[in-house]
């Protein structure tokens, strides 16, 4: 993949999203992130808001640092996992999340923990097959 950090854009029923990935490498493997940035199209007047799904490394669940795909969470202990670069990815998690990035809300960058987003997608692609 040329350049991981740029912006893309998905179109969800009328509505323009624009959404990149991040990945934040420390020393501490436990202070590293994984964050699905995300903002709709809107006039300039208005402002923009970022709405971001962090992943964090934890019990449940580990984020590439190298050793997997860039872009990849990995639920345990099922070794489910996601591509967070992924167009199909960012549309289902952007579904699943919708009540919570669609909440009215005074701040500017809204930041959410991703897991629960993660159960709800991999639940959701299990029934599809």
């Amino acid at each position: 993949m040329g350049n991981d950090r740029r912006v893309r854009r998905l179109v969800v029923d009328g509505t323009v999203w624009y959404w990149s990935v991040r990945q934040r490498v420390r020393p501490d493997y436990a202070d590293c992130r994984l964050t699905l940035s995300l903002f709709p199209e809107v006039p300039a007047q208005n402002g923009r808001r970022r709405s971001s799904l962090v992943f964090a490394p934890g019990p449940g669940g580990i984020v590439s640092n190298s050793y997997f795909e860039a872009g990849t969470v990995v639920r345990l202990p099922d070794r489910a996992w996601l591509n967070l670069y992924e167009p199909g990815t960012v549309r289902r998690l952007l579904d699943a999340a919708a009540p919570v990035l669609g909440i009215p809300s005074p701040v500017r960058n809204l930041e959410a923990d991703g897991w629960p987003y993660f159960t709800e997608v991999v639940g959701h692609a299990d029934s599809d097959t």
